[in-house]
């Protein structure tokens, strides 16, 4: 038999704890810090064989779509009063369900209110239920209306030879038909997916403006080069299956919080091909809230950054060092710190940062898709 792994995921609390208070988690890949906590809240105890488990069964296709007259209870919304029972067995998420997750191998208490689920995001803060139901109805209604919603990225070939790829996937929020795309890669510290925060809610918005969005679900445990393999693999995937996707490749964008925002700034400076992806583009802009990463070269995208000005996770100090020096290189850069916020606030929906999606896409409309436009 296998050893089992045991995992807490705890609710962030006040930063005002001593340090000796902190949240630890399992395969903590080149995080960005472990963080101080205060009132912690258990809603969770993860067991599964060291590793990770993998998900079984075939995987969705580019052409199937579920039929919701199959399904009496497809178009069902969620509320924030549902509990994680309801999210796991609704017929919309069948054969996805546990990439919704932060982790496929969470046994979680399905009886658990879904306004509790910011306790399985120990690195994130200002989760907020509402955000996140909203990003799952989405999910919904798409399914509902006959639409694909969830993409392999890996051939049933490439995750046979590797197994873990099973953990992987792409979530599409369309917009305009034809309209260009961006990829959002969601933080966690390389040991969790923070999809329901950092993603779904991230392309709602990005939809509203009639732009395409992708959320990437990646491999956590392994670290930010399995990871960033994984980014490289959904854009190649999305470039190869353009046209049946009905987007345009034209001046895409690349989105990442934390941990995902590392990712995403890799690709901008060494393109998709370093990581494994195919000879293509990089992407006309990066977006990255708060992260550490330091790495840039002079032929880096146009970058958005937002920051809290509290973050105790990735420095606001730290992050300004890399803006300034993007600047220097001459850099098209748009940077912004928020008054009283830490880490990993997502929309910041309530807070001074409500609103900086509307900015980003602003600025990669401006700095990204105008730019590739005109330069052709």
């Amino acid at each position: 038999m296998r050893p089992m792994a045991r995992y807490l995921a705890l609710r962030v609390g006040s930063p005002d704890l001593p340090s000796t208070n902190v949240v630890k988690l399992p395969l903590m890949c080149n995080a960005e810090r472990v963080i101080p906590v205060a009132a912690v809240s258990l809603l969770v105890v993860l067991s599964a064989p060291a590793g990770g488990s993998e998900l079984e069964g075939p995987q969705p296709k580019i052409v199937r779509s579920i039929q919701p007259a199959k399904q009496a209870a497809m178009n069902t919304h969620l509320s924030v009063d549902d509990r994680m029972g309801d999210l796991m067995a609704h017929p919309a998420f069948a054969g996805f369900a546990p990439l919704l997750l932060p982790r496929t191998d969470m046994e979680i208490d399905r009886s658990a209110k879904l306004s509790r689920i910011g306790s399985l995001l120990p690195y994130h803060q200002n989760v907020e239920p509402s955000d996140v139901v909203k990003g799952l109805n989405r999910i919904i209604d798409d399914v509902d209306a006959g639409r694909q919603v969830f993409f392999d990225i890996y051939a049933e070939s490439e995750k046979q030879q590797e197994p873990s790829r099973r953990q992987t996937g792409l979530f599409f929020f369309r917009g305009r038909p034809g309209a260009p795309f961006a990829v959002i890669a969601p933080g966690g510290g390389f040991s969790y997916v923070g999809s329901v925060h950092e993603g779904f809610p991230y392309a709602v918005e990005v939809n509203k403006r009639g732009y395409n969005a992708f959320v990437l679900r990646y491999r956590v445990g392994n670290g930010g080069f399995v990871a960033t393999q994984d980014l490289a693999a959904a854009v190649s995937y999305i470039f190869r299956n353009a046209g049946a996707l009905q987007v345009s490749t034209e001046g895409y964008s690349l989105w990442g919080s934390s941990a995902g925002a590392r990712m995403a700034a890799a690709i901008g400076t060494h393109g998709v091909a370093r990581f494994g992806g195919d000879a293509i583009p990089k992407p006309s802009t990066v977006v990255m809230a708060y992260t550490g990463h330091s790495e840039l070269s002079a032929d880096d995208p146009p970058t958005f950054a937002v920051v809290g000005e509290r973050d105790g996770i990735a420095s606001p100090a730290t992050m300004e060092r890399r803006i300034d020096a993007l600047k220097q290189v001459g850099v098209t850069v748009e940077y912004h710190k928020y008054p009283a916020l830490g880490h990993g606030f997502g929309l910041g929906t309530g807070t001074s940062a409500e609103g900086w999606i509307g900015d980003a896409v602003r600025f990669w409309e401006r700095a990204g898709i105008d730019r590739t436009s005109n330069a052709r």
